[in-house]
């Protein structure tokens, strides 16, 4: 077993179904990574510690994932130079649009790569971090260009299951 290139740290471990959407898509693309609980506001000192020691152990980007406040990505972003991709998950009475201005408001200087809000930001998180690690990965590129084409054919397949008279394009 290879070191993780990816961390994805959510903030509680009621936030793993949707966090494990971005695992799934790493594992899809065979991309080691790695899983943990920490919170920014419950556990600060397991954050840092975790951050800081990210870089030393082979991480390359890091997916944090949190709801309500969600402060967890910022507060990742502020301790490493690494890449930090943001998910906000909808657990409050605002349905996640507080996660969500909490992840991608950051001040100028410290940035996270906010993604929508729940499984499809937790998705789109995994691809932004495929497609981070396929700049300097030639056989991950081509992975990458085959999944694209694949989301393309589904489209078209599902449009023919429609079985409609519709315009077809051409």
């Amino acid at each position: 077993m290879s070191k993780p290139l990816i961390g994805i740290l959510m903030g509680s471990d009621s936030d793993l179904s949707v966090m494990e959407e971005a695992s799934k898509i790493l594992e899809n693309f065979g991309i080691e990574h790695e899983m943990i609980v920490t919170s920014a506001h419950r556990s600060p000192e397991r954050t840092r510690k975790y951050v800081l020691s990210a870089p030393k152990r082979g991480i390359k980007i890091l997916i944090a994932g949190a709801g309500s406040a969600a402060h967890l990505a910022g507060v990742v972003a502020a301790e490493t130079t690494l890449p930090v991709i943001g998910v906000p998950i909808g657990s409050s009475e605002l349905n996640g649009l507080d996660a969500l201005l909490s992840t991608t408001q950051m001040p100028g200087g410290v940035s996270v790569a906010g993604m929508a809000i729940g499984k499809a930001g937790a998705k789109n998180a995994g691809v932004l971090a495929v497609q981070i690690l396929a700049l300097s990965n030639k056989s991950l590129h081509q992975k990458f260009l085959k999944y694209k084409k694949n989301l393309a054919k589904e489209v078209e397949r599902k449009s023919r299951n429609l079985k409609s008279d519709h315009v077809a394009i051409s």
